[in-house]
């Protein structure tokens, strides 16, 4: 079984993470939007869901949000 948080096993089926085929399809905005969703999804539903493996979901969404920013501005 893989990472739950970090490589969830149905996100690597067909030989690509579903992040990096998103990073390649979406516009910068459209990724960032993507990403920043997703922190709030799963800060939304951390108390009534998932609990601390949601808050590292989002962590995982905010770290990935923060790289696409500084790469934008560079």
């Amino acid at each position: 079984m893989g990472d739950p948080v970090n490589s969830p096993d149905h996100y690597t089926a067909g030989g690509i993470e579903t992040i990096d085929y998103l990073r390649a399809k979406l516009s910068p905005q459209e990724f960032a939007g993507y990403c920043r969703g997703n922190v709030l999804k799963y800060l939304s539903r951390c108390n009534n869901k998932g609990g601390v493996e949601d808050l590292k979901k989002a962590r995982v969404y905010l770290d990935w949000l923060i790289q696409h920013q500084e790469r934008v501005k560079t």
